[in-house]
């Protein structure tokens, strides 16, 4: 057990044109990886750089169009507004080897029992169309990745982020194998919600007590029903009651044993578990990076990783 070792997916930050309100977010991404090898939780070992996934996967769970219009640079001022960001090919390119890294989290997780992305969870991007900050739906991607392998049989894709996994509902809505389990708040984006196969809508103001009960109980239930073999986990930060957008009261603490829990009941079952970070929008970027990497160093204690 000892000698397995804990994988981490990380990407370079394109320099693309982003709107001024939009830079601030995606600093975390050069931030966790700062901050887990500056405390020593990891190494440069630990880490490695996905390469861009290959079109023919991505068109098992995205349409042709669509992917043509994001490589041609064709998307309507229209879909950018949906997407929240302008078009580039620096943009395009990292979603592809975001969605890499996610597969190739899958086989280090098979191995390991776990393994994370930095990024990743992009979770309102549709078949036909992206949204939310989304352009390619990356645990859909790999999902259908793993069915086609016949890597995993039975998949049930956990998502904490406080905001529905919406694309990810639509994507499996018909496809028995992938469980969609989503709890987000009932009253934030998206306002219109799919139909997850399970959906627990928490109302404002959902405090550490609440959340923790009802996640303990519910993901007990949905593992020991359907038996996954494989895990997807989207441990969005935005449930923090420091977040601008969230409307939750969790503390820092709450969503630590959030992670503890959903590691804790996978690591039992023996379930692989990929991870990706999702949203987080404190006005304090620390509390945003503190709070992802609590999952990291969590992920790595409860299986024991070297």
């Amino acid at each position: 057990m000892s000698s397995r070792t804990l994988h981490i997916a990380n990407h370079p930050i394109y320099a693309h044109p982003l709107p001024e309100g939009h830079r601030f977010p995606m600093a975390k991404y050069e931030l966790i990886p700062g901050q887990l090898l500056y405390e020593g939780t990891i190494t440069e070992q630990h880490l490695f750089k996905p390469e861009v996934c290959a079109d023919e996967i991505v068109l098992w769970t995205h349409d042709a169009d669509y992917l043509d219009r994001l490589h041609r640079q064709t998307l309507s001022a229209r879909e950018q507004r949906h997407i929240g960001f302008p078009q580039s090919p620096q943009l395009t390119l990292r979603e592809l080897i975001i969605t890499q890294g996610t597969i190739d989290c899958c086989h280090h997780a098979i191995k390991n029992g776990v393994a994370l992305n930095i990024a990743g969870g992009t979770h309102h991007a549709y078949a036909d169309h992206g949204e939310g900050f989304c352009l390619l739906n990356d645990f859909a991607v790999a999902a259908n990745y793993l069915l086609h392998h016949k890597l995993a049989e039975r998949i049930i894709i956990i998502d904490l982020d406080v905001h529905q996994g919406n694309g990810t509902a639509r994507l499996f809505e018909y496809k028995p194998e992938v469980f969609t389990f989503s709890m987000h708040g009932a009253h934030n984006y998206p306002f219109h919600k799919e139909k997850s196969d399970l959906d627990i809508g928490l109302k404002d103001g959902t405090t550490d007590d609440v959340y923790l009960g009802l996640l303990e109980n519910t993901l007990h239930t949905l593992l020991k029903q359907h038996s996954p073999d494989f895990a997807f986990f989207l441990s969005g930060v935005d449930i923090l009651e420091t977040d601008k957008f969230g409307k939750l009261k969790v503390t820092m603490d709450g969503c630590r044993k959030r992670d503890e829990m959903v590691f804790t009941q996978l690591h039992q079952l023996n379930i692989p578990c990929v991870v990706a970070m999702g949203g987080g929008y404190s006005p304090n970027i620390n509390a945003i990076v503190e709070a992802h990497c609590n999952t990291f160093r969590t992920a790595k204690h409860i299986y024991n990783l070297q």
